[in-house]
């Protein structure tokens, strides 16, 4: 099995690859109960790091400032040979300067929309941006163990 897994297993470039070509991330945080709470959040890539953002009343905010412990997921493909992704172990950062939330959501808002820049979007998409970074706080995951795979080796 070892040899199938290094098989498979994907390179710094193609994992940046990857986050790059995908818009979501599945986050799952510890519950008070101890069962893992999952979310999917639009994010960002910023110095190998996955970031998002998201309301700072949130489940998956209470529980990482309870327990920073996380785990995300990216991945795509439908077909079995198609299948690839990045499953990330971590502890979470929580952002909660302005300055750092609007940067963060800034950088979220404009690639969901697939902008050239954050100005394209206008004043109705800085403005938006302002109001929600007030509610909101950011993350960025400081991964711990990373792995791998990308099926489309196999054939």
């Amino acid at each position: 099995m070892g040899g199938g897994r290094e098989a498979v297993k994907m390179g710094e470039d193609e994992v940046l690859a990857l986050l790059a070509e995908n818009l979501k991330v599945q986050v799952a945080s510890n519950g008070p109960d101890g069962v893992p709470h999952l979310s999917t959040l639009f994010y960002i890539v910023r110095a190998g790091k996955i970031a998002f953002w998201t309301y700072a009343r949130s489940q998956k905010i209470r529980n990482l400032e309870r327990d920073p412990r996380v785990s995300a997921l990216v991945e795509d493909g439908t077909d079995y040979f198609e299948l690839r992704g990045v499953s990330i172990k971590g502890k979470a950062e929580i952002v909660r300067d302005y300055d750092g939330i609007f940067s963060i959501g800034s950088e979220v808002a404009t690639r969901m929309v697939d902008a050239e820049s954050f100005e394209a979007l206008g004043d109705f998409g800085r403005e938006t941006v302002e109001k929600q970074a007030q509610k909101r706080v950011g993350v960025i995951i400081h991964p711990e163990h990373v792995a791998t795979w990308d099926h489309r080796k196999m054939v």
